[in-house]
């Protein structure tokens, strides 16, 4: 066998991410470089990307009932499945930075760890995700998160039911949206009705539950007060089994490690989390934190379509040549390149702003990148997958399954109009969110004449205030965050190339490969690629 790359395995993610140790280092998490470079062999180990392989393959199963007809409302998974999940449960990548003080860059290593994972397998990621995410959502009730944190905050991975007090480890998800409404969660049907000792019983038909082996589910039902949010464990405190029913699965495009359900609460129990009629306020605290989570796994998702095909150029020879000392191929895996140094640079300041409370930042910048970071994912990997040619349109190469997980964080927690919708609701309420991404904008004003044009029209857009342009100004902003850090903190031979090829007068990257002459494609390639 001659001419064919050698497997991608044993490689040192960090090594090769330099955009990543050098994010993680100035959102003050530098201490926990050493610890991610272990959870990197890993990720990057023949072993877990095999675990990634089988759990894909092998679908979860629904069993509704036993073999004698009892309910059972379980899900089986295969063990690569449970690999997974004891991997980042381990490590504290669902929910551990809530334990440790604010600004110490808990939440920044966790962000890098997730990261590294997402490029392994994205999957596993939604439990992981969602527990993360319930943390400070429950904390609107010192009881229930006095309760159930404990559990959510351990680094111990128990799948299956088990009696309240029995079990270590906890999980949580989220069940929000029903088939009449989608994102629009207001026109929810359950129904909650109030008890005297204070819970609720709770009735209706809930469209997409992901992880419903998860312990508990923060939901949304109408209270007598209006739209309001709960908690449902699975097993209730006398250890009886909550009266919540799987319907079926979803047959989804991708993700298809993870179980994501239809359910229907049949007089379910449940308990209330902040005040009726709060509903939607109470649990956006879960949203902003999957958010951030969407942006992460994207662009963990650029980078494992980036590491493959700048693998493969690195050892297929055509037309007499190494693919990758090819210029027109250069000039593609770096314009790719530029897009995951813009991407995980941007995310990882996000996690940043978690861990410092900068709340004014994170109300419109968070939106706005899960915008354009999550739709940029598709295409960074469609053109990946053609630098392998047929090779990447094969299944064995990892990157059909790439393909199709691609699009998910898009959707999940508000696809692309609703997150556009979302920036102009944060630039017309709330000036102070404005202010502060502003202000990090034009820490970089006078480094670049094209970047200075870009911020002036920003401020055009941010007067202007209509609908039908939202998404323009969603994906302003983030690009404009994304210039001014790269501008900041890049290489110039990175910062240059990106804002040459993404602020010029006729608009932002159109295909991959269509950089000026000026940039330093090879160097950009070198910097990338696995070793």
């Amino acid at each position: 066998m001659t001419n064919q790359p050698p497997p991608l395995a044993g490689f040192d993610p960090l090594a090769c991410d330099p955009a990543l140790v050098g994010a993680v280092e100035r959102e003050g998490a530098a201490g926990a470089l050493p610890t991610l470079r272990l959870l990197g062999e890993k990720v990057a180990s023949a072993e877990f990307r095999e675990h990634a392989r089988l759990a894909n393959e092998n679908s979860p199963v629904l069993r509704t009932h036993d073999r004698y007809g009892r309910r059972i409302d379980e899900v089986e998974f295969h063990p690569s499945w449970h690999a997974l999940m004891e991997l980042s449960v381990g490590w504290g990548l669902h929910a551990a930075p809530w334990q440790a003080p604010p600004g110490t860059g808990a939440h920044v290593a966790r962000a890098a760890g997730f990261y590294l994972v997402s490029q392994l397998e994205q999957g596993h990621c939604c439990p992981i995700s969602m527990t993360y995410a319930s943390v400070p959502a429950l904390r609107h009730d010192a009881a229930l998160s006095a309760s159930f944190e404990p559990g959510l905050t351990a680094r111990i991975y128990q799948p299956g039911l088990a009696r309240p007090g029995s079990k270590t480890g906890l999980l949580a998800g989220m069940s929000m949206t029903e088939k009449q409404g989608g994102s629009d969660v207001r026109t929810g049907t359950t129904v909650a009705a109030p008890s005297v000792d204070g819970t609720y019983r709770l009735t209706g038909h809930k469209w997409f539950t992901s992880a419903p082996m998860n312990d508990l589910f923060l939901t949304l039902a109408q209270a007598p007060g209006g739209l309001t949010c709960f908690v449902l464990p699975r097993v209730l405190p006398d250890g009886s089994r909550n009266a919540i029913r799987l319907q079926r699965l979803k047959d989804k495009l991708g993700n298809r490690s993870n179980a994501s359900a239809e359910l229907e609460y049949d007089d379910a129990l449940g308990w209330r989390l902040g005040e009726e009629g709060r509903g939607v306020a109470t649990i956006i605290e879960m949203v902003s934190m999957t958010r951030l989570d969407c942006v992460l796994g994207s662009a963990g998702t650029i980078r494992a379509a980036l590491s493959e095909a700048a693998h493969h150029v690195a050892h297929r020879t055509a037309f007499g040549e190494r693919l990758a000392a090819q210029p027109l191929m250069q000039s593609v895996i770096a314009d790719l390149a530029l897009e995951s140094e813009a991407a995980t640079a941007l995310a990882l300041r996000l996690a940043g702003a978690v861990d410092r409370g900068e709340t004014e930042l994170l109300r419109l910048a968070l939106p706005a990148s899960k915008y354009l970071v999550c739709k940029r994912a598709p295409t960074v990997v469609a053109e990946a997958l053609e630098c392998l040619g047929g090779n990447g349109y094969v299944e064995e190469s990892g990157l059909p399954r790439l393909y199709r997980e691609a699009p998910l964080n898009s959707i999940w927690e508000g696809s692309g109009n609703v997150t556009a919708l979302d920036v102009l609701r944060a630039v017309t309420r709330e000036p102070d969110s404005v202010q502060a991404v502003l202000a990090e904008i034009d820490a970089a004003t006078g480094l670049d004449p094209w970047f200075d044009r870009a911020a002036k029209e920003l401020r055009t857009e941010l007067k202007a205030r209509e609908q039908r342009t939202a998404r323009r100004l969603a994906e302003l902003v983030a690009l404009c965050l994304q210039g001014s850090l790269l501008l900041r903190h890049a290489p110039e031979e990175v910062a240059t190339a990106f804002v040459a090829s993404r602020f010029l007068p006729d608009g932002p990257w159109r295909t991959a490969g269509t950089l000026p002459a000026s940039a330093h494609t090879e160097a950009l390639l070198e910097r990338v690629s696995p070793r």
